[in-house]
């Protein structure tokens, strides 16, 4: 096939600031005459649009009785998300207990035909009259469900789902949508569903889009393009890593598959759309776009089309692009303009990546404008054939305004939604292609959910369409009038990526992987100290034995440290004792600035710092850019929490006497850090020491001590005093040394929990004052999945949470739970999806896994999974390279979670079945083993995960999501009473364990009287 070389590649900013956008938009705004036109034919449109009676069919009709803002409507959104696929009746009924327990379901009335409308009214109407016979809709969920869980609500509710699915879902299978047909509407048939996850899925749904286009080509008829009806197609469907850090595979394997399906569609002379994804996935579409397009096996064929979503910055700049591959081709290519509908997931990426902006409009009238200028641009492009799909009747004026020939262009609906609308443009000549999904509907319900929340938020179109309060002057709204002035061209309480977190600290930077000149960048940065020869040692090192660092992915070695011995340590913690009082003396915004600077180095010096972490800790690239953000993200955080906490302030009092509190260090604190992130836990816990007014003697995993003297390095070139901040490298016994010295004045440790005792047994032997201790440790950390559940996204949180960092993360997952009714089905997933990920090179973007921290850990790690094997437990193990310290990710199949009493330290996950009524038991059995730290809960039932908050021990608890990369002082992390000592690491509370609290009172009527209180008698 071709490669795309022909094809110049895509070179767009990849989150422009919006209001260069604005002003480029503004700029080009429809003259008063066009306006007028676009409003007049909108009034009429609207009015198609809206019937008397507002019953107008679909969204529109749900919308109007269940607003999406009220409990009823997020109860129906999640029932028809999860019902369907529950298998069990004791989880279904606790799911429809949970529900409609939250909403006053009883006044809904419901008038009309809207059939939609009346099918979930026929359950919710059902459970209302159950709840008026005496069922309290806020009782205890057991006892809603008692009432609820006849079979007859089952039945009716099962029913209703299916019944709202078959109003957006056009065919369960494609026979049976192409038999569905009308014979004045064009069509583009979708097999839609979740992506892949493993590659039994991809092939699956290559074989359902192929399959697809045989039958729609089979039964097309005699029209010519672009009147025929096609395809659409859904490339991460089509490849379970369709992510941008596996650039290189996808281009390898999903590019002839994508072939093969546009060779079969030419065929047929069929319309092939490729459906648009998430921003960070644009550049490598369009690399496999180029890749196909350009095929010479497709020359003359002008079926192959795209979606392009204007609400994402560069959606011009996409048109474009596609018009010079139309123009290099000599071939008419098709695009369909969409608005975009994965607006709260990509604000949501853009923050967790801590980018320069976002690569989505945060006003929907930026959105709206910049639609229309896509539109403008599109009509200028004779090699393009426009396809607008819109629901707004404003928007579709504006295009109809424009001019052009009714067959220049269609426009696009999504069945089950603008019936009103769509029937006006066809009376108006205008061609209709409805975008039709097809599939089961168990299978469709999520996406439906997504299109309702998509279309019903407020400020939606066809939510306020919906609203009988709304007037038609809101309706008709210009977005260029709207926007006013390029300085409105952003969301007003939505803060950039960079400002999530204030006031307490700014987000560290971070690098969008889907971004290529971003990435690019990185990696120069990186590949500047790649091969760099690193060295460490005490400041008042004695000794001049050197040992080598090996590093764990090839053996090849990263440097030499001198460690400490006894004389050195006792000279550095000397050192350090002197140096605190005039360290603690310091302001506490002196040391917060220094903090602070101390950030801005550790970002600016991202590149060695990401080599180091690679070559020494056999960090992944996603895992040591985190590690970096999370450095800075600490010295930040705990930069701004001292400056209040260590404020003098005034405590109440009677009259004639003065309270002040204040709070100091306590003199040197001790810090074990360890080698599974051996940066940012090593800088978090010296910040936070630091700022406190502390001095320090820091002692870095044995495995990693180069990256904590960079780090240490940093921190003293920031401003911190190089005899306040002692580096001691060494093994357990330099530790063990620390933690007994007489100087010690409180330890900081993050470990395990049987170092983690031996350290509190050694402190309390210590005569003197009674030395604090603030330990963050491990655990069997847990993770509950019930029938309700997503398997895609179990699968997704699961391995990420078992395997990422090759499972050496503190609160990485060891033992999950399934349901015995989804048991085989959703571990087939999660093992499917394990198969796809990479272990190899950790400065190798694409590699998911890297190795285990040393030869110890791995042959630990090779005996017990031997012993399991033996036993026949282990139902999956990867491949693993035969080089260095890798151990493949495994699945251990477990009778009883009780069978594993250890924390495995590695990519092992534990899989154990419970029973759907044995919640509370197995929450218990988790208290059991004695651990705190973190655990997960995968349910739609919002009163299971409260009664997990109110049973489970742990620290953090994770609800529908990963159990690893808790956010500074966000989620702060750490464990209670089970596992560690608390406070979490990167919490409001944290510092407060660093610090004396002296208060000072002054009997301020000593000299014969409270001045203050006399001269407020008036």
């Amino acid at each position: 096939m071709s490669e795309g070389r022909l094809l110049a590649p895509f070179a767009a900013p990849y989150a422009e600031d919006d209001a260069q956008i604005a002003a480029r938009l503004l700029a080009r705004r429809p003259d008063p005459g066009a306006r007028d036109a676009t409003e007049a034919l909108a009034r009429e449109l609207v009015a198609a649009s809206r019937p008397q009676g507002l019953l107008i069919g679909g969204i529109e009709d749900f919308l109007r009785e269940f607003s999406l803002t009220s409990r009823e409507g997020l109860a129906v959104m999640a029932l028809a998300e999860s019902l369907l696929r529950v298998p069990d009746d004791e989880t279904l009924d606790r799911l429809l207990a949970d529900k409609l327990a939250v909403g006053d379901f009883a006044h809904h009335r419901i008038a009309g035909d809207a059939l939609l409308v009346q099918a979930c009214a026929f359950a919710l109407g059902l459970s209302a009259r159950l709840f008026e016979e005496g069922a309290s809709p806020h009782g205890a969920a057991e006892s809603v469900a008692r009432r609820l869980g006849l079979p007859a609500l089952r039945l009716a509710a099962k029913q209703a789902m299916r019944l709202m699915g078959a109003h957006f879902v056009f065919g369960e299978t494609i026979e049976n949508a192409l038999s569905r047909r009308a014979p004045h509407l064009r069509y583009s048939f979708d097999m839609l569903g979740e992506a892949a996850r493993t590659q039994e899925d991809a092939e699956r749904y290559f074989e359902a889009y192929a399959h697809a286009i045989e039958a729609v080509g089979g039964a097309a008829g005699a029209q010519a393009l672009p009147e025929r009806p096609g395809v659409s197609v859904k490339l991460s469907a089509l490849h379970p890593r369709y992510e941008a850090i596996s650039r290189e595979r996808v281009l390898a394997e999903l590019a002839p598959r994508l072939l093969d399906l546009a060779r079969l569609a030419r065929e047929h002379d069929l319309a092939f759309t490729i459906d648009a994804e998430e921003a960070d996935r644009l550049e490598l579409s369009l690399d496999v776009m180029a890749r196909v397009v350009a095929d010479p096996s497709l020359k003359g064929w002008e079926g192959f089309g795209l979606a392009v979503q204007a609400y994402q910055k560069r959606a011009e700049a996409v048109i474009d692009h596609v018009a010079g591959w139309a123009k290099t081709l000599n071939r008419r290519l098709m695009l369909r303009l969409v608005k975009g509908a994965y607006w709260d997931l990509e604000i949501k990426r853009a923050q967790e990546r801590g980018l320069a902006d976002y690569p989505v409009f945060t006003r929907k009238a930026m959105t709206d404008a910049n639609y229309l200028a896509c539109a403008a641009r599109l009509f200028a492009e004779p090699m393009l054939f426009p396809q607008f799909a819109t629901h707004n009747a404003m928007t579709a004026a504006a295009i109809l305004a424009q001019g052009a020939k009714p067959e220049s262009f269609e426009f696009q609906r999504l069945h089950g939604m603008g019936e009103g609308l769509y029937g006006l443009l066809l009376q108006k000549g205008a061609a209709v292609r409805v975008y039709a999904p097809v599939g089961k509907h168990r299978d469709l319900l999520a996406y439906l959910v997504r299109r309702l929340i998509e279309n019903g938020a407020n400020s939606s179109y066809v939510a306020r369409l919906a609203d009988p309060h709304c007037g038609i002057e809101d309706l008709l709204e210009d977005p260029f009038a709207a926007l006013g002035r390029p300085e409105n061209a952003r969301h007003r309480h939505l803060p950039l990526p960079k400002d999530l977190y204030r006031p307490l600290r700014s987000n560290s930077d971070g690098v969008e992987f889907g971004d290529q000149k971003a990435l690019s960048a990185l990696l120069v940065e990186i590949d500047a100290s790649r091969g760099a020869k690193f060295f460490a040692q005490p400041a008042s090192a004695s000794m001049t034995q050197k040992r080598a660092i090996h590093s764990p992915f090839d053996g090849t070695r990263v440097g030499d440290v001198i460690e400490a011995d006894a004389a050195s340590l006792d000279v550095a913690m000397a050192a350090a004792h002197r140096a605190f009082s005039a360290w603690g003396a310091q302001p506490a915004e002196t040391r917060a600035q220094i903090l602070e600077r101390a950030a801005a180095l550790i970002e600016s010096r991202r590149g060695r710092l990401i080599a180091l972490l690679q070559s020494e800790g056999g960090k992944t690239l996603d895992d040591a850019l985190a590690e970096v953000r999370e450095a800075a993200d600490y010295c930040r955080y705990y930069a701004n929490v001292a400056r209040e906490l260590m404020r003098e302030r005034a405590l109440p009092g009677p009259t004639g006497e003065e309270n002040r509190l204040r709070h100091v260090g306590r003199g040197v604190f001790v810090c074990i850090s360890p080698w599974n992130f051996p940066l940012a836990i090593f800088v978090g816990q010296i910040a936070a020491a630091l700022v406190a007014g502390n001095a320090v003697a820091a002692k870095p995993a044995e495995q990693t001590p180069l990256i904590g003297f960079e780090a240490v390095a940093l921190l003293r070139e920031a401003g911190v005093p190089a005899d306040a901040l002692q580096f001691l490298p060494g093994d357990g016994a330099v530790g063990a040394s620390l933690v007994a010295h007489e100087l010690t004045a409180g330890v900081v440790f993050t470990g395990s929990v049987a170092v983690a005792q031996e350290i509190n047994r050694a402190l309390a032997k210590k005569p003197g004052p009674i030395v604090p201790l603030i330990a963050e440790t491990g655990g069997i950390n847990a993770m509950i999945v019930d029938s309700t559940a997503l398997f895609e996204h179990v699968a997704d949180d699961v391995c990420a949470s078992a395997f990422r960092s090759a499972g050496q993360r503190c609160s990485a997952l060891r033992l999950l739970y399934l349901q015995e009714e989804i048991f085989d089905a959703c571990l087939a997933t999660i093992v499917g999806a394990a198969k796809e990920l990479r272990l190899g090179d950790p400065g190798d973007p694409a590699t998911h896994i890297g190795p285990v921290i040393d030869r110890g850990a791995k042959a630990a790690l090779d005996d017990y999974l031997a012993r399991r094997r033996a036993e026949g437990s282990v139902v999956y193990t990867g491949a693993a390279p035969g080089q260095g310290c890798f151990v493949a990710p495994h699945v251990v199949r477990l009778s009883s979670g009780r069978e594993l009493n250890q924390e495995i330290f590695g990519p092992v996950l534990h899989v154990a079945p419970w029973r759907a009524g044995d919640f509370d038991s197995l929450v218990a059995e988790i208290m059991a083993a004695n651990y705190g730290l973190t655990i997960g809960l995968h349910s739609r039932i919002e009163a299971r995960a409260k009664r997990l908050a109110a049973l489970a021990p742990a620290g953090n608890i994770y609800i529908n999501r990963t159990m690893i990369g808790a956010v500074v002082g966000s989620q702060p992390f750490g464990g209670f009473n089970l596992s560690g000592t608390g406070p979490k690491a990167g919490g409001a509370d944290y510092l407060r364990r660093f610090v004396r609290e002296i208060t000072v009172t002054t009997n301020t009527a000593a000299l014969g009287g409270d001045l203050r209180l006399w001269a407020s008698e008036e």
